[in-house]
């Protein structure tokens, strides 16, 4: 073949990627590809989520942190009804000796799940979260799994503690405390919580039967320590 020949087919071949832009590009992509797998891998691993984070609502604090119980629940739940006497006499006997964090876990079958939550969560801005998280299930067999909003029921419980009311309907309406409750849920789901009550002690998922004795015995072992 004609050298001429040659040299034309050359100079009108496509130009290519020099060897070092091809390598500086596969440098760039393989460090992309770790960002994405390092975000993919925060976005979906269960130790990024928190059991305790420091805006949790706590019944009790412990002076020493030696004992930290928290309960991921819904306030129209059965089972949290049913575990709730038991928890209230744990709380009674240990007082101040355990840390005890109530955690916000709304189940979507239940009908008021979110609006006692919600309830719950407006108290806490002015201060009575614990005595909303009583009245709640004191009355729960009064406004469990009705069908219609409670909303009304739940004022009148803002009242009855004082609450400035238009405050109250104000916060449990807003988009702050819809995002707050769905925060807890939101962890709650990553630390593999199914259903409610679930409760951790320091950290680990208890196993044991949500009772008085069953959490009793948590406590005493981590005590006795």
């Amino acid at each position: 073949m004609p050298k001429n020949r040659v040299k034309n087919r050359q100079l009108t071949r496509p130009p290519g990627l020099s060897t070092n832009l091809k390598v500086t590009l596969g440098v760039l992509a393989a460090a992309l590809t770790v960002v994405l797998l390092v975000v993919a891998t925060k976005l979906t691993d269960p130790k990024t989520a928190e059991v305790v984070r420091a805006d949790s609502h706590r019944l009790s604090t412990a002076a020493d942190g030696k004992v930290t119980i928290v309960e991921f629940l819904d306030f129209e739940c059965e089972a949290c009804g049913a575990a709730y006497p038991g928890v209230e006499q744990l709380r009674a006997e240990y007082g101040d000796r355990i840390t005890y964090v109530v955690r916000y876990f709304p189940i979507e079958s239940h009908p008021n799940a979110y609006t006692s939550a919600h309830a719950a969560e407006a108290a806490a801005r002015q201060g009575k979260f614990t005595e909303m998280y009583v009245k709640l299930f004191d009355n729960q067999n009064t406004w469990g799994h009705q069908e219609q909003s409670q909303a009304a029921v739940f004022e009148g419980y803002a009242s009855e503690l004082g609450l400035d009311l238009a405050r109250f309907k104000a916060d449990a309406a807003s988009a702050d405390v819809a995002a707050r409750v769905e925060s807890d849920a939101k962890d709650g789901l990553s630390l593999g919580v199914q259903g409610t009550p679930t409760f951790f002690v320091n950290g680990e998922r208890f196993a044991g039967q949500p009772t008085y004795e069953g959490l009793k015995t948590a406590v005493d072992a981590v005590l006795n320590r």
